[in-house]
């Protein structure tokens, strides 16, 4: 092979790496599965997939030696067959179908697969060639031993690493590289490590399933996922991008988003696989035994499986520096090889990620950064408006008097009127009768309010405990039912009127979709309570997953579905390509209000949930260069919306066999947020909530606002009662 395009970097290893007794075994049973399979030798349709010296060389036995240091001799068995199978298909469908660009073959060759893996019952297909016939084997000797929660959760991931390899091969077809922020969120599906943290649970302990859809269960597993695949990425990008002509590679991505040099692209890469395994240390520590012992779950296992990830990231890298599979002769990381050197790689890791670590914990509130220039925002799509707005106006006054919203508390009436929320909603909702947009406009107000009142009660007490009381009576004020306690105060009797108004109409299945949107919202406003208590900025990964819930972006597009939910299946909401322009759509929207929110939240507010803060901190540069590269990411994700709604979605409806009229619904929610992303400009452009003239009052305005007394709030001040400050 060629030299190296790269040296490798320094990467952060900060656990030992162990190796399981019962390799050998492992390697002798994986290799006789592998030929009763057909995986070794046999030329499939043509092609040629693997030969033994590719078996042997690739040692994928090691890879679960040190990958699952502690398993028994049968269950390393089990996993290396998984693994052997996964790289096998990995390697079957580069050949058959991504080499060949031969797309309608592939999607009716991944079709199949699922039928191999039933949730209940026994498998009546007849599998046709060694990845089907693989699979039925894996499948009937794993899941006797696994709950029925595992099962699904396992059935899920699998199916995502099978399906998404769609996504793949449409790249390489048109020859498109992702942008970073959809890259890592599609390399986290089609790379396998989800699949891989549930093959952690088969060797140590299942995750309890009061839990395992929690936050931080699912950041462990996202973090645990985005590292393996960026080392991965690392390791074999001569592989697959010099040998293959693969483009979905993260040094790749960053190579052409930034449009660095190769080396400084993979110095990139490992820098946010440094983030995440710092996200992933934080979580565990911190958000894992709150978690823990709210719900009372056995410690012990939730344990077990997390130093199951931290064996895996520390195993897997040692592979990596070992098999033939990739590039590993050159760099700090192939220097700095063997068991022996552990030690010596954990000490080196702490060194060498000191300065981000701790620039991540620096943050100094109230900083003078002075107004923004704004860049010239890509906005391909005209904005509207609806001819209602004035009457949403008087309408948000009106109301605002009647709940409280403006009587001084968080906002007076002046800054209710100077916010113009009216003004968002009549871009976002052109087509709405007058009871709509005045509706839509007092949700905009109660979570706009609601966002500035959570860290003006909680923030400056580092009140985590007390928002965690408010956040469930939030949600209790939102009864499936439609009888909902008394409200207390502004921020409950609101969001009780709003409820009632909303959610009578629905149907009992869209009234739960959407009190979920509005508890996704004020979840993550706890997410921002956390960080200010640590004053750590966050991940830019977590960042930008957590910037959509905490923008309201589930609450507000819930308000653009009210109006076909009936119509569209939920599978269509689900699929890849709605998902893709929902996300695409947010973190347009959510990086547009960090570029015009940045003096305000940096210097008055002294909060640091901006995107632009979040870049800063990562990359180490000042406001002008962030400012850019936000620009940037935002212009990638619009344009990723065109193309998923102009080419994808289209075919995905047509795939589903949609009636005309679900499908023109289906096309119509892809105006309906183009609606909402050239509304949100507008009202960003429009009013006077960021705009450096209306900033100068708010200097030193942090103050305590006046808890609620009265029936109803004890429960708020228990918190306080019990000495939290």
């Amino acid at each position: 092979m060629a030299e190296q395009p790269y040296e490798l970097p320094d990467f952060y290893v900060p656990y030992p790496a162990r190796i399981n007794p019962h390799l050998e075994g492992a390697r002798a049973h994986s290799k006789s599965w592998a030929y009763e399979f057909d995986m070794i030798d046999v030329p499939q349709e043509g092609h040629h997939v693997w030969d033994e010296h590719d078996f042997d060389s690739h040692d994928y036995a090691l890879l679960c030696a040190y990958t699952h240091p502690d398993a028994t001799g049968p269950q390393l068995d089990l996993v290396t067959d998984w693994y052997v199978w996964v790289f096998y298909f990995d390697d079957h469908f580069l050949e058959l179908y991504k080499k060949t660009r031969d797309i309608p073959a592939a999607k009716a060759y991944l079709d199949r697969l699922p039928l191999f893996m039933p949730a209940e019952g026994e498998i009546t297909e007849v599998p046709q060639n060694p990845v089907e016939r693989g699979l039925v084997d894996l499948w009937n000797r794993t899941i006797p031993s696994m709950s029925a929660d595992w099962r699904r959760r396992f059935r899920l991931t699998t199916e995502a690493l099978l399906a998404e390899s769609l996504w793949e091969l449409s790249n390489i077809s048109s020859g498109r590289i992702a942008n970073p922020i959809e890259y890592v969120e599609m390399r986290r599906k089609v790379g396998g490590a989800p699949w891989s943290a549930n093959l952690v649970e088969y060797v140590t302990a299942e995750v309890p399933a009061e839990i395992a859809e929690a936050r931080a269960m699912h950041v462990l597993s996202d973090t645990f996922s985005d590292a393996i695949h960026m080392r991965n990425d690392l390791f074999s990008y001569q592989r697959e991008v010099e040998v293959e002509g693969e483009v979905n590679n993260a040094v790749l991505v960053m190579e052409t988003f930034f449009g660095c040099p190769t080396q400084r692209a993979a110095d990139l890469v490992n820098d946010i696989l440094t983030s995440r395994l710092h996200q992933f240390e934080n979580t565990a520590v911190v958000e894992v035994p709150a978690l823990v012992a709210e719900h009372q779950v056995d410690p012990s296992a939730v344990l077990h499986y997390v130093k199951g990830l931290q064996d895996w990231q520390s195993g897997g890298h040692e592979w990596h520096l070992r098999s033939s599979r990739y590039m590993n002769k050159g760099g700090k990381a192939a220097a700095s090889a063997g068991l022996g050197t552990s030690a010596f790689k954990i000490v080196s890791s702490l060194i060498n990620t000191a300065p981000y670590r701790t620039r991540s914990h620096s943050f100094t509130p109230y900083q003078q950064v002075g107004p923004t220039v704004l860049p010239d925002f890509y906005m391909p799509f005209q904005a509207k408006r609806s001819p209602h707005l004035d009457s949403a106006r008087f309408a948000v006054m009106e109301w605002g008097g009647r709940t409280g919203m403006s009587d001084g508390t968080i906002w007076d009436a002046r800054m209710l009127e100077a916010f113009d929320l009216p003004l968002c909603a009549s871009g976002i909702f052109p087509n709405a009768s007058a009871d709509q947009l005045a509706l839509a406009s007092q949700w905009l107000v109660w979570g706009t309010w609601a966002d500035d009142y959570y860290p003006q009660v909680f923030g400056q007490r580092r009140d985590v405990a007390g928002a965690r009381v408010t956040t469930a009576r939030l949600s209790a004020l939102m009864p499936l039912d439609m009888a909902g306690p008394a409200p207390v105060g502004a921020l409950e009797v609101a969001l009780a009127d709003l409820w009632e108004r909303t959610a009578g109409p629905m149907t009992p299945e869209n009234r739960l979709a959407f009190r979920q949107a509005v508890d996704t919202m004020t979840d993550s406003w706890i997410w921002e309570l956390a960080n200010q208590a640590q004053n750590r900025i966050p991940d830019p990964v977590d960042y930008i997953e957590m910037r959509r819930r905490t923008f309201g972006s589930d609450l507000t597009m819930s308000l653009c579905r009210i109006g076909h939910d009936r119509r569209i299946p939920p599978e269509v909401y689900r699929s890849r390509p709605v998902q893709a322009m929902e996300n695409a759509a947010a973190d347009y929207a959510c990086l547009m209000n960090d570029v015009f929110s940045y003096h305000k939240e940096m210097q008055y507010d002294g909060d640091f949930h901006n995107g632009v803060a979040v870049v800063q901190n990562f990359l180490a540069v000042g406001k002008e260069q962030a400012v850019a590269v936000v620009n940037d990411l935002m212009t990638s994700r619009m344009q990723e919306f065109e193309r998923v709604t102009a080419n994808d979605l289209p075919t995905q409806v047509t795939d589903f066999g949609l009636d005309d009229d679900v499908r023109q619904a289906v096309l119509g929610y892809a105006e309906e947020l183009r609606n909402w992303m050239s509304g949100i400009l507008v009202w960003h452009q429009g009013c006077h909530r960021y705009e450096a003239s209306a900033l100068p009052h708010r200097l030193g305005r942090p103050h305590r606002v006046g808890i609620p007394t009265g029936l109803g709030t004890s429960a708020f001040r228990l918190p306080r009662k019990a000495g939290v400050a």
